[in-house]
């Protein structure tokens, strides 16, 4: 796959980030095209703006952007003299264009009806989504792209699985199973944002079971419950999920290229919650 355009479709299809680099100005005597372009991700490059030191460079730079989770464009302009171990004169200019950076890893457990709202939502979003359930027959035949279904008889085990800094969402239909989750998203303790579903009734009995484990406030403060913005209204699925994906959009915004130990708390970054979500 050597063409930059094949590549960057097969990229983007896959939810892999990677940055275009464009020569967009080229002045003295170099043999360098303006228009060139090639593509780069963490591991690979694709086309050619025509090798040399300064393609190198541009490798070197495209993987520290993708490194840092850099999404706005870039301008490098090199003299393309003895800083680039060459005999011509000249200058070239680089665009560096990030694609497809994911801003969160969503983990939602539950495939119920507000799950099924809010998933489509997720999928939407730059978001990489795992939907779990134990419950094949909850799922929808059609799973959005960029969404992994995976039908699990016990989805506490997913959790071991999920990148760090993940935002997890639980919304079973089991009170014990979301206990459970609870449980042990706590203990791993390295997720940027969860949320459970639930009432303010519910909140205050997991507490309660939560600390009977030795759990301490610190860590029962990162769970929000109830979760969604409560700027948006209602008792809809729907409704319930455009506030969840609210909620979730207003955090990785605040929070996206921090690492989950340095984000701020989501009680810091967001009203605290009225919604009801009755469960």
């Amino acid at each position: 796959m050597n063409n930059w355009i094949s590549a960057l479709a097969h990229l983007q299809a896959s939810g892999e980030s990677c940055v275009l680099v464009t020569i967009i100005e080229e002045l003295g005597s170099t043999p360098r095209n303006a228009g060139s372009k090639m593509v780069i991700s963490a591991d690979r490059s694709f086309d050619t703006i025509g090798g040399g030191h300064l393609e190198y460079k541009a490798m070197q730079i495209a993987r520290d952007m993708l490194a840092r989770g850099q999404q706005n464009t870039h301008l490098e302009r090199f003299s393309l003299g003895a800083s680039l171990g060459q005999c011509c004169g000249g200058v070239t200019v680089l665009l560096f264009e990030p694609m497809g950076q994911v801003q969160a890893h969503i983990a939602v457990f539950g495939a119920g009806h507000v799950g099924r709202a809010l998933v489509p939502l997720l999928a939407s979003l730059p978001c990489r989504v795992r939907w779990i359930d134990s419950r094949e027959q909850e799922f929808p035949q059609q799973i959005p792209e960029g969404v992994r279904k995976i039908v699990s008889e016990e989805p506490v085990d997913e959790i071991a699985d999920l990148p760090a800094g993940s935002y997890c969402i639980v919304m079973t239909h089991n009170h014990a199973l979301d206990l459970a989750l609870t449980a042990a998203l706590l203990t791993r303790n390295d997720f940027t944002y969860f949320g459970l579903i639930g009432s303010r009734t519910k909140r205050v009995k997991f507490e309660h079971r939560l600390r009977e484990r030795g759990f301490d406030t610190a860590q029962l403060q990162r769970m929000r419950c109830p979760m969604g913005l409560t700027e948006v209204k209602g008792k809809l699925p729907v409704e319930i999920a455009i506030s969840i994906a609210a909620e979730i959009i207003a955090t990785y915004n605040a929070s996206f290229g921090q690492h989950a130990a340095r984000a701020e708390p989501i009680a810091k970054l967001l009203p605290a919650s009225r919604r009801s979500h009755a469960i």
